[in-house]
């Protein structure tokens, strides 16, 4: 019987699918434990939070990502795409990895200097007390610079399919975050406290993280002009497009914050937290499927069979959420408390949104992770010229109708770049004709 199972597991077709069976399995249940317990987190935050801080509170995440998506103006993609060429030489990896967070600390005063005055303005539009506002501010620096080092360290570890410590690390942060927002938020229902609850375990996560890289990349190597040079030529292609995402990828939030009520804030802001499960997915793609992608060579039909089973696969996941949804949106309101019921239509739009947007997060990060860059005049104008349009036919000041926008904008998104990629693909070299 075990001669019989051997023989079976070491066939090279039957061991693929053993092989990607064991790391979904390690991945997938540390993302389900991580995302549950983010879940909870968030949940919590929702309930103990009073109405107008959870608003105050989805502004200042809001920001925090903004804030993110500038610093990295496309050094991580860069990073991965750099990385996925040399990744079996830890010197070299070390040196993509130490020029992209030297390169990082440079963006972080620039979006730094950016973006606080607009989330100043915003905390004081929506009622927020000026010691409220400072202390909003100043609560997202810690989680800012966590956020500055631990995706372009988590670089190595996923390019050598280290997926059991990254998760590992990731559920410590993940528990310390709970019992942190679980003592203060008690105690303290203030939104700055929220923050630093979400901040300081994603600190202490980063040190362990800088351990785990360490093991395949040499981080004591010195800031390579070259590896720059390359890192600020796909900044200078995508920055563009990561400034339109700073404003796109949260849409609805925006609209919101200009156009609605500070309860519509809160509304939106609740019922993103909703749709949590949608990081599982992404994440567990981000740890297996796009490292392998970047390391493909350049055949046409292997890529273009790849880039389409994901989407399929994608698909089918979203169709499944939606439905659930559809099927459920009471129950699943009741997740939010009291003050969320009755936003029926309202979930099932932004579940339909989220997943959308998934879809196109994901693409995007294929794509990039070829070091394909979708051009930013073609990709903002086109969606620009969509939201210009729906901005004069649509009222904003509802929260459905900002949903119906935001589903809208982020189609138009991603069908660009499945569009694009096609494209990239259609006309691009092979390795045999560039041996030739």
């Amino acid at each position: 019987m075990r001669a019989a199972l051997n023989n079976i597991i070491t066939r090279p077709g039957y061991s693929k699918v053993f092989e990607w069976g064991r790391l979904i399995t390690i991945a997938g249940s540390a993302q389900i434990l991580i995302q549950a317990i983010g879940l909870i987190s968030g949940i919590l935050i929702i309930r103990l939070l009073p109405t107008q801080e959870y608003a105050l509170y989805t502004l200042a995440n809001t920001m925090l990502g903004t804030l993110t998506v500038l610093a990295d103006g496309g050094i991580s993609a860069g990073v991965m795409a750099q990385g996925g060429k040399v990744w079996k030489e830890s010197d070299k990896l070390g040196e993509v990895i130490v020029t992209g967070l030297q390169l990082r600390k440079k963006f972080a005063l620039m979006s730094l200097i950016v973006v606080t005055p607009v989330l100043f303005y915003l905390l004081r539009e929506h009622d927020a007390s000026w010691l409220s506002s400072i202390m909003i501010v100043l609560s997202l620096i810690p989680a800012f610079f966590a956020a500055l080092s631990d995706s372009l360290l988590e670089v190595p570890s996923k390019l050598h399919q280290d997926i059991g410590r990254l998760q590992k690390n990731q559920v410590m942060v993940s528990i310390m975050r709970l019992v942190l927002i679980t003592l203060s938020l008690f105690v303290f229902p203030l939104t700055a406290i929220a923050i630093i609850g979400n901040g300081i375990p994603r600190i202490i996560g980063n040190i362990k993280l800088k351990e785990i890289a360490a093991d395949y990349a040499d981080l004591t190597q010195q800031k390579s002009k070259r590896v720059s040079e390359e890192l600020l030529l796909m900044v200078r292609r995508i920055l563009p497009g990561a400034i339109y995402f700073c404003v796109s990828g949260q849409i609805t939030i925006w609209l919101v914050s200009f156009f609605g009520s500070t309860k519509a804030v809160a509304e939106v802001g609740a019922l993103s937290r909703l749709t949590v499960v949608l990081n599982v997915i992404s994440t567990l793609f981000s740890a297996l499927i796009i490292p392998r992608f970047a390391r493909l060579g350049n055949d046409k039909k292997s890529l273009l069979s790849k880039f389409m089973q994901i989407q399929a696969v994608l698909t089918g996941i979203s169709i499944f959420i939606v439905g659930a949804v559809y099927m459920f949106p009471g129950e699943v309101l009741l997740i939010l408390g009291h003050n969320y019921q009755g936003l029926n239509l309202e979930v099932i739009l932004m579940t339909v949104s989220s997943c959308i947007a998934m879809m196109g997060g994901l693409s995007y990060t294929l794509t990039n992770a070829r070091g394909w860059v979708l051009p930013p005049a073609l990709h903002i104008m086109g969606n620009i010229g969509v939201q210009v349009l729906l901005l004069a036919l649509m009222d904003l000041s509802n929260t459905k109708n900002v949903l119906i926008y935001s589903i809208i904008v982020t189609l138009t998104g991603f069908v660009m770049l499945f569009g694009f990629f096609i494209y990239k693909v259609i006309v691009m070299k092979s390795d045999e004709a560039v041996k030739d």
